[in-house]
C-alpha cells in the first residue's frame, strides 16, 4: 500500500455531482474559486465518486486538476457496489478504468468500498485485483460497522494488503463511530479515520435557521428543515462553547458518500 502524507482536512465533491442532495445547478464558475482557495491553503486531498452524479463530480474535479503536477494533489475515489457491472469479465477493472478515464488519471491515491452492499464480495475482488501490485492505493471502507470493518481488514490481509482507512458519518448529533468502538479500533490499528458530514451538510454551521431554512428542492432540505428548530437551539448553545462545531477526531468534514447511494 502506498504511503501518503495526508493533510488534516479533505475536501469532498459530493455536491459537485448535482444529484439533488445539495440541490442542482452548481456550475464550474462557483466551484473553481473554492478549489483554488483550498489548493492555495495546502488542502490538496479531494474526494469524489462515480455515483456523485454518475461521473459528473469526477469530471468537474478533473477539469480543475488539468495541467497541475500529479504529485500536487491526492485523489480519493470509490467502488460503489450498486454501480458495479457484474456482467463485465472483470468488474473491478471496468469500474476503475471508467473512473480513471473520467478524471484523466492513471491511478487513485485512496480507494474505498463505498458501502456494505455485498461488501465482502467486492472487498475480496478489490484485494485480488491489487494483490502483489506495487501501485495499490490506500484501501478504505465507508459506512461500515465495527464487525464489517474487521472483516474487510482480514480479507485484505489474506492478499498482502491491509485496511488503511475508515470513512463514516460522524458529528455532534451522530456519535455512532465513537460509541461503537470504531474510532478506538482505528487508533489502535493505525487506520486513518475520516469523518464525513461533521457539519451535517451545513445544518450545524449556524447559517441556517427556522427563519432562514435550507433552500427547497434538495434532499438535505427535506432532511434538516423539519428539525431546524432543534438544530437552531443546538447551534445557539455551541456558539457559546469554546469548542468548535467542526472539531473531529482525526479528520475534518467532507461531503462523503451516502449510505443510500444507488445507480440506475
Amino acid at each position: 500500500m502506498t504511503s501518503i502524507n495526508l493533510p488534516k482536512i479533505a475536501l469532498g465533491a459530493w455536491a459537485w455531482g448535482n444529484d439533488g442532495t445539495f440541490g442542482t445547478g452548481i456550475d464550474a464558475g462557483e466551484l473553481k474559486p473554492v478549489f483554488d482557495a483550498a489548493m492555495s491553503a495546502g488542502l490538496n486531498l479531494w474526494d469524489t465518486a462515480y455515483v456523485y452524479g454518475m461521473g459528473t463530480s469526477e469530471k468537474a474535479l478533473a477539469g480543475f486538476l488539468e495541467g497541475l503536477p500529479r504529485e500536487s494533489y491526492i485523489i480519493s475515489d470509490k467502488l460503489t457496489p450498486q454501480c458495479m457491472d457484474s456482467s463485465a469479465t472483470h468488474p473491478v477493472d471496468a469500474m476503475l478504468k471508467m473512473e480513471l478515464a473520467n478524471m484523466g488519471l492513471d491511478h487513485f491515491d485512496i480507494y474505498w468500498i463505498h458501502n456494505t452492499s455485498e461488501a465482502p464480495k467486492w472487498t475480496r475482488a478489490l484485494a485480488e485485483y491489487f494483490d502483489g501490485r506495487d501501485d495499490a492505493p490506500m484501501i478504505g471502507v465507508s459506512n461500515h460497522n465495527l464487525a464489517e470493518i474487521k472483516e474487510a481488514d482480514a480479507i485484505l490481509r489474506e492478499h498482502g494488503l491491509r485496511l488503511g482507512a475508515v470513512q463514516n458519518h460522524l458529528s455532534l448529533i451522530n456519535r455512532s463511530s465513537i460509541d461503537s468502538g470504531i474510532l478506538d479500533w482505528c487508533l489502535a490499528n493505525d487506520v486513518v479515520f475520516f469523518s464525513y458530514m461533521v457539519l451535517e451538510q451545513g445544518a450545524l454551521t449556524g447559517r441556517y435557521s427556522t427563519a432562514n431554512p435550507m433552500p427547497e428542492g434538495s434532499a438535505r432540505a427535506d432532511a434538516y428543515n423539519p428539525v431546524m428548530d432543534k438544530l437552531e437551539m443546538l447551534n445557539a448553545k455551541l456558539a457559546k462553547s469554546p469548542r468548535s462545531t467542526a472539531s473531529g477526531p482525526r479528520r475534518s468534514p467532507w461531503p462523503g458518500p451516502s449510505p443510500r447511494a444507488r445507480c440506475p
